[in-house]
């Protein structure tokens, strides 16, 4: 069973964390929904508090979301999914439509992405927890191959103390190194989505592009895409009242 932190009350709202992500990313956000919905912010397979396996796929991840709302009695429910848990939630719906009223997805098309983590993993395998180093330590390896503060701060979320002086990655880096090419699939052809769907992008990401318009269209027929101005990938961190604004006008248009 997946790990999730759960608040509020009402129609459930799943959220899905992107790639090296968890449910904690989500923590302001979540609550601020929590007013309106029963909110259940998940950490994925190999993410998080999350379960550790070998098995690492779409497929596995949408099979795993499922389970969890058959376990939690969950129907009738809303979406939101960023990066990676933006395209788990556009499986998930296309494959278990009935389960889902509306999908947010956060600057991730159905399209297939090209690996692009090389850096952040090089800095990652750069640390070695066998010295015991502290979270200064940590960051400062990182720093060699991540220069961006932000995507440091974001990563570093993930340490804990596994034991007294001991720290480590709460995610699965072993699994990722074998099968990063697993984040940059695509929906397969002819998967469709036919509720209501709302795609929101960064301004200054290249994640959906104009062009990716029309592929967006064929799997989601009734979407909209809209875009958040001067923010980057992770357009829920940079401006949380905007993508706020925007998810709920769209959950509660009837």
């Amino acid at each position: 069973m997946l790990y999730s932190k759960i608040e509020g009350s009402g129609q459930p709202l799943l959220i899905l964390h992107g790639f090296l992500g968890m449910s904690d990313n989500w923590k302001t956000l979540g609550t601020q929904f929590a007013a309106d919905f029963q909110v259940h912010m998940l950490d994925l397979r190999n993410h998080g508090r999350s379960l550790h396996s070998e098995e690492f796929s779409y497929e596995v991840m949408v099979q795993d979301v499922f389970e969890y709302c058959e376990a939690n009695n969950l129907e009738n429910i809303n979406v939101i999914g960023h990066s990676m848990g933006g395209k788990v939630a556009m499986l998930l719906v296309t494959t278990h439509p009935e389960l889902v009223s509306k999908l947010i997805v956060a600057d991730i098309g159905p399209k297939f992405y090209p690996q692009h983590h090389q850096d952040i993993l090089a800095g990652l395998n750069a640390v070695d927890f066998s010295i015991k180093p502290t979270r200064n330590e940590v960051e400062a390896i990182m720093s060699q191959y991540i220069p961006d503060f932000g995507t440091r701060q974001f990563l570093m979320k993930n340490l804990f103390w596994q034991e007294p002086g001991q720290l480590a990655f709460r995610f699965n880096l072993e699994v990722f190194n074998r099968k990063m090419d697993e984040i940059g699939v695509p929906l397969p052809e002819g998967y469709i989505f036919e509720k209501p769907t709302l795609f929101i992008r960064g301004g200054n990401s290249r994640y959906i592009l104009d062009s990716d318009f029309e592929n967006i269209k064929q799997h989601f027929p009734d979407s909209s895409i809209e875009t958040i101005p001067n923010v980057g990938h992770w357009l829920h961190a940079e401006n949380p009242t905007e993508f706020y604004q925007k998810v709920s006008s769209f959950l509660k248009q009837t």
